[in-house]
């Protein structure tokens, strides 16, 4: 899913429109980069009466999706955090 080449400063792209998302009855709070796989997972699992051992790639994708996502944000951070340590020093320097 994310490569370290891709623009961390680009917002990651949606697969799933809302009225997607509303016909899948996903809440809310679950609606971010990943949801495009959890109307899959979700069906897998209401299928499987939501049996642990089934719907194992489903469950697999959606985690590495959360966790790439995951990455991708702390990335974004530690180069914002950087740019404000440089941005801090310079200024204290200029003080000097």
């Amino acid at each position: 899913m994310t490569n370290h080449d891709e623009d961390d400063t680009a917002p990651p792209k949606t697969y799933i429109t809302r009225e997607e998302l509303n016909k899948a009855r996903i809440p809310l709070a679950w609606r971010d980069y990943c949801a495009h796989l959890l109307p899959e997972l979700n069906q897998c699992r209401k299928d499987n009466y939501y049996l642990p051992w089934k719907c194992g790639n489903e469950r697999v994708a959606w985690m590495k999706c959360q966790y790439d996502d995951y990455q991708r944000r702390m990335r974004k951070l530690e180069k914002r955090r950087a740019k404000q340590d440089a941005d801090r020093l310079d200024s204290t320097a200029e003080e000097l």
